[in-house]
């Protein structure tokens, strides 16, 4: 929503903000309109969706800090992806009132950190606001399961998603092996995708 509302004239800009206004929502960042305590799709990119986590150091680091902050908030990992430029994860979130702290500290921390190593202080955006879609089915959990897991190859990284070493599937494929993941992602493909 943020790349449209640049391109908006002021007179939209003024519109749109008075609906947010009137629906009570922050001017400023996405609505979280669901705030009840259960499974989350989490989304976040960064700010122009510039490929600030290019290195693998730095994917490989933010990953430990994302699984670290979820069980600092006693929120239960259960698929999660790193790209370049956003991540994915899909969590059991048991307070979703430490949810929001635990995105700014996380957020706040690596865009100091990263700004400093790039030499990119007080000149970079790093992150955008991150969204959330609370999991109403057990059927839509596992979809968004499978597009955590297929994302690299959606976005051309890889050509299998068992490539990825910013995912949490490969957990999987050893907990529970690839016939079991086949299946669940035949039964439940996400929207769009075909699993062949």
């Amino acid at each position: 929503m943020a790349y449209e509302y640049r391109k908006l004239s002021p007179k939209e800009r003024e519109e749109v903000a008075r609906i947010r206004k009137e629906r009570g929502y922050p001017l400023h960042a996405p609505p979280h309109p669901v705030r009840v305590n259960g499974y989350y799709l989490i989304t976040a990119a960064c700010f122009d969706h510039a490929p600030v986590m290019l290195s693998a150091d730095r994917r490989t680091d933010f990953e430990a800090r994302l699984l670290e902050g979820l069980k600092s908030i006693q929120a239960e990992a259960i698929a999660w992806v790193v790209l370049s430029n956003h991540y994915h994860f899909l969590a059991c979130i048991e307070d979703f009132a430490s949810l929001p702290v635990m995105m700014k500290r996380l957020h706040t921390g690596t865009s100091f950190e990263w700004n400093r190593a790039d030499g990119c202080t007080g000149q970079r955006r790093v992150w955008y606001h991150y969204s959330d879609r609370f999991m109403r089915a057990e059927n839509q959990m596992i979809q968004a399961f499978n597009y955590i897991h297929y994302n690299p190859v959606k976005h051309r990284v890889v050509e299998s998603p068992y490539e990825w070493a910013w995912s949490s599937l490969r957990l999987y494929e050893q907990d529970h092996g690839r016939e079991w993941l086949r299946e669940r992602w035949m039964k439940f493909p996400p929207r769009g995708v075909d699993f062949e």
